[in-house]
């Protein structure tokens, strides 16, 4: 349940840290770096950063960005299928 909790809440956190970045962006103000939108996918807020590019239509072409993104997406769904599978994580991790 804990888990699941902060799951929620970064990908709502990341899902406003794009929407907060397009603001900065649209009124000429200091960005969000990119590192940071990213390290916020990558650890389990991959979703609603996805959500959040389409929605706010931001960085949607942007390269290598677009490429990096899609790729903490997929680690995160490795992860996931990795925690919900404990037979596999056992045989992979011994």
């Amino acid at each position: 349940m804990t888990l699941l909790l902060i799951l929620a809440s970064i990908n709502v956190i990341a899902f406003i840290a794009f929407g907060w970045d397009k603001r900065l962006a649209e009124t000429h103000q200091r960005r969000i770096p990119e590192r940071t939108l990213l390290a916020l996918a990558l650890f389990g807020g991959a979703l609603g950063a996805l959500i959040g590019q389409q929605l706010f239509r931001h960085k949607t072409q942007k390269q290598p960005f677009r490429t990096l993104l899609w790729l903490c997406a997929l680690a995160n769904v490795v992860a996931a299928v990795l925690w919900l599978t404990p037979d596999l994580r056992a045989s992979l991790f011994g």
